[in-house]
């Protein structure tokens, strides 16, 4: 079972940090969002061309991946079809497989998009990434947490290099699909996992350590093992949105445990 975090979760940390702390508490992988005060992955200094080489160096003698560069890009602005391709170039260039679109912007649901602008500026993102080794993935988000309207238009997509980034929190709390339902309409498609858990106050989502919301986490992670899943299980800990959650350390510290605990 391979686990990394999303350094949304870690906003203050340098590069070396975020390395040295996945490092030692036996993390397999980081996953970028953002790095201190620069969100977009192609402008961070780790990855541009005069550090690169000492980058990868580092995280194969720490033996961590990246699994997926995590970035912005909605696919309903074709403005953002050209920083998704530079998304793709600086996955390949690190030998990322995956980076993150998305279709929706709020992590509620919404109506706001255009299925038709999606499936264009997707095309053409897929048919760019297809001889990079890079896989861009549609997150589980706002519209697309609605699972089976996600795994439909996948479905009639005809590159197969495009995937689904399973947020597990987004079609469970916004929609209520339990876990078998939104895995079954998903199957192959899912690439990369994200972790966290909340509870409802009122009609506010909560943040809870994982395991202290409400959210079938284990369960989750059991049947996405029963139906084949290898990827990378991340701790998405939405720390730079939301200051007032647990520090880091601790945060990323407990969710290697619980993680550990289902072995």
């Amino acid at each position: 079972m391979k686990v990394c975090f999303s350094t949304l979760g870690c906003p203050e940390w340098s590069f070396s940090e975020i390395v040295s702390v996945a490092s030692d508490l036996g993390y397999s992988g980081i996953e970028i969002r953002g790095i201190q005060k620069e969100l977009y992955a192609p402008a961070m200094e780790p990855f541009c061309k005069d550090h690169i080489d000492k980058t990868k160096k580092t995280l194969e003698r720490l033996s961590l991946e990246i699994p997926c560069l995590t970035s912005a890009c909605n696919l309903n602005i074709e403005a953002d079809v050209e920083k998704a391709k530079a998304y793709v170039d600086t996955a390949s260039a690190i030998g990322t497989p995956y980076i993150r679109l998305l279709g929706d912007l709020s992590p509620a649901p919404s109506d706001d998009i255009s299925l038709k602008a999606i499936a264009s500026n997707l095309e053409e993102i897929a048919v760019y990434a297809k001889d990079k080794n890079v896989m861009p993935l549609i997150e589980t988000n706002g519209f697309f947490a609605k699972t089976k309207s996600l795994g439909a238009m996948l479905k009639s997509f005809n590159y197969p290099n495009v995937g689904i980034l399973f947020d597990i929190h987004h079609p469970y709390r916004f929609f209520g699909e339990e876990p078998a339902y939104t895995i079954d309409n998903l199957g192959p498609f899912i690439k990369h996992v994200h972790i966290k858990d909340s509870v409802m106050e009122g009609k506010n989502v909560r943040y809870k350590m994982v395991g202290e919301g409400d959210l079938p986490v284990a369960k989750t992670i059991k049947l996405l093992e029963k139906a084949g899943y290898q990827g990378h299980y991340s701790l998405e800990w939405v720390k730079r949105w939301d200051l007032s959650l647990e520090e880091p350390g601790i945060a990323f510290a407990q969710f290697k445990e619980f993680m550990d605990t289902l072995y």
